[in-house]
């Protein structure tokens, strides 16, 4: 770990729901607090920002007596190497008033000497199960490094990121993509890749064994659907030639023109064959 990162605090955030396809993103939080030496040290009350019809509470019963669990955020601070410790925050996404939640939310970090804020998420796209999945890592020191290219709707990972950011912390944004034909399935091999991301950002390596194990799994099944589904397979051999076509394109544009032109001949074959 360099001497720059030992001086920083991180704040790793994940939210279930629309920033969170298959669970990849909030499967990352549950993982840290799972393996590393962990504690609960705060909590924001979910009055006010949940809409209860959609995110529910859930009825448990613990010896033997009942117990209504509300939506609610969790802050813990995880030991992850005997020099870093980071703050983790898991919640459902809430319903309203994100601004005043991320308000809090940035109030807690300062608390807790918080500089630097990594949010993760996960979403829905088309790529192949046998590649690795793509992930985006991008990074912002002021507010106008943020979303240069991307126009759309948005969960509150960005509006975290906004404000941390215009309230002068460094940011980190970590997205992977999980293939749309697994979205009944949670996505190990998506959490392996984030938290993959997340050792680079932390300058630490993070123990993945057994998510590796995990991903393994889920890799088998979808190669096993796939193999059911003649369908299926050939989507899947139609993702691959694009994800293969566009890992050429990235090796080759820095070689010069003649390559360039080449991958481009290709690419018309292959889409003249598609559309015969």
């Amino acid at each position: 770990m360099t001497a720059e990162l030992m001086h920083e605090k991180f704040m790793v955030s994940a939210y279930e729901g629309w920033n969170d396809a298959s669970q990849a993103a909030s499967e990352v939080i549950h993982y840290l607090i799972s393996h590393y030496e962990s504690r609960l040290v705060r909590e924001i009350n979910s009055d006010g920002y949940y809409d209860y019809q959609s995110a529910r509470p859930m009825l448990c019963h613990v010896t033997g007596h009942a117990r209504i669990v509300w939506p609610h955020t969790s802050f813990y601070e995880i030991q992850v190497s005997p020099e870093l410790c980071v703050l983790a925050q898991i919640a459902p996404e809430p319903n309203y008033h994100w601004k005043d939640y991320c308000k809090e939310t940035l109030q807690i970090a300062r608390e807790f000497g918080v500089s630097h804020f990594v949010t993760l998420g996960s979403m829905y796209a088309s790529c192949p199960h046998t590649r690795p999945l793509p992930v985006d890592i991008s990074s912002a020191t002021c507010t106008c490094e943020l979303d240069r290219e991307y126009n759309g709707p948005i969960g509150i990972t960005t509006v975290l990121d906004h404000m941390a950011c215009k309230a002068g912390m460094a940011t980190t944004s970590i997205w992977v993509s999980i293939p749309k034909y697994m979205n009944s399935d949670t996505c190990a091999q998506g959490t392996l890749q984030l938290v993959h991301g997340l050792s680079t950002t932390l300058g630490v390596q993070l123990d993945t064994k057994d998510l590796q194990n995990k991903a393994d799994a889920w890799k088998t099944k979808a190669t096993t659907l796939a193999a059911c589904d003649d369908s299926l397979s050939s989507y899947i051999a139609h993702l691959e030639h694009e994800y293969d076509l566009a890992q050429r394109a990235r090796t080759v544009a820095s070689l010069g023109a003649p390559q360039a032109e080449q991958l481009v001949r290709e690419a018309e074959a292959f889409l003249k064959r598609m559309e015969s």
